[in-house]
């Protein structure tokens, strides 16, 4: 990726902005180009952070380029004109509507970003190639491992099949699967999708249950913990899934052409999760244990005071597992971060920021 144009949507986001880190402190030199509407979904100070991280690990490679462009991937004249003055190599699309509970009352932006925006991502790919242009070597993009729904058979593969969504968010999320495919055979673009299981960390999203539930814990309130405990989640890391993205990007699906003369979709899907679902009860535990560690909760904290079993909500599922085979296969990569590690990150985290 030395020297590549590399074009990040959602890059104030969670994982938009890790990415964005990592490649500005491990690839030398790189321009990134990074876009985001920074809309107030939720609280817009801590995308405000992390551009001001970035911003700062920029100023320390000078040999690099960051470049920050406000603005929304449904806005068509916008993207069209960032690919026609920037010429990006590399497109990582990780702009999207997030969260399966919001999608239920407010289903008009996810329409907006997951599926118009998306589709305005590919169609500025295929135009990449235009009079001869060299174009968009890769296209990656965040899928979900909501697009599982309510299958039965764990872990999740990527070969299971995922026709049945039980939210809108899920339904774009398998959406763009299938437009991804439908562009990479018409127009030989190569794409990748990743299907992330439950990301958390430091600068994470509040509207992340480990989130909500340390805010709600600090105000002395009590915590609903859905399906009576019994949820199973695999929590993945930011750096892990950062770090499998990085390596995703890097090696796109070959160009082939079939015995019919037609190209034969460079068309990938792969699962970035930790492989190891926790109990959502022992996971809020852990939590409050970093909590108390942090200084963000007192000592003598009463945790079974402020925790109240609930039935499950719509549109959740009770388990999220990933088979990583293919990961693991391609890539010689597994996430493998504790839980422990990765809570500790984030009470430190929580604690400079709110305390």
């Amino acid at each position: 990726m030395t020297n590549k144009v590399i074009l990040v949507t959602g890059a104030a986001g969670f994982i938009g902005s890790n990415l964005v880190m990592e490649l500005l402190k491990e690839v030398h030199p790189v321009h990134i180009i990074g876009i985001d509407n920074m809309n107030d979904y939720y609280d817009v100070s801590i995308k405000e952070y992390r551009l001001k991280q970035i911003e700062g690990l920029a100023a320390e490679h000078p040999d690099s380029s960051w470049k920050f462009v406000k603005g929304s991937i449904a806005d068509k004249e916008l993207v069209d004109s960032l690919f026609e003055e920037y010429h990006p190599a590399v497109v990582v699309n990780l702009a999207a509507q997030a969260g399966v509970r919001y999608s239920i009352t407010n289903p008009d932006v996810y329409i907006q970003s997951n599926l118009i925006g998306f589709y305005n991502i590919l169609e500025a790919c295929r135009h990449s190639y235009d009079s001869g242009q060299a174009g968009v070597e890769h296209l990656v993009y965040a899928s979900s491992s909501s697009v599982y729904g309510t299958n039965k058979k764990v872990p999740y593969s990527t070969e299971d099949k995922v026709d049945n969504p039980v939210s809108l968010y899920a339904a774009t999320k398998k959406s763009n699967e299938l437009m991804a495919h439908a562009y990479s055979k018409l127009y030989n673009i190569p794409s990748t999708g990743l299907r992330f299981f439950t990301v958390y960390g430091p600068a994470g999203r509040p509207d992340m249950a480990y989130f909500g539930f340390t805010n709600k814990l600090c105000n002395n309130e009590t915590i609903q913990i859905f399906n009576y405990g019994n949820c199973k989640r695999d929590f993945t890391y930011v750096d892990d899934i950062v770090e499998g993205v990085k390596r995703v990007m890097q090696a796109a699906p070959e160009k082939k052409m079939g015995e019919d003369g037609l190209p034969i979709p460079p068309y990938a899907v792969y699962n970035i999760g930790n492989s190891h679902p926790e109990n959502l009860l022992e996971f809020v535990d852990i939590l409050q244990q970093e909590l108390i560690r942090a200084g963000v909760l007192p000592e003598d904290y009463d945790f079974e005071a402020h925790k109240k079993l609930v039935p499950m909500q719509a549109g959740d599922v009770p388990v999220t597992y990933a088979d990583t085979t293919a990961l693991e296969e391609d890539f010689g990569f597994r996430p493998s971060t504790s839980l422990r590690e990765g809570l500790r990150k984030f009470a430190e985290w929580y604690r400079e920021f709110y305390i």
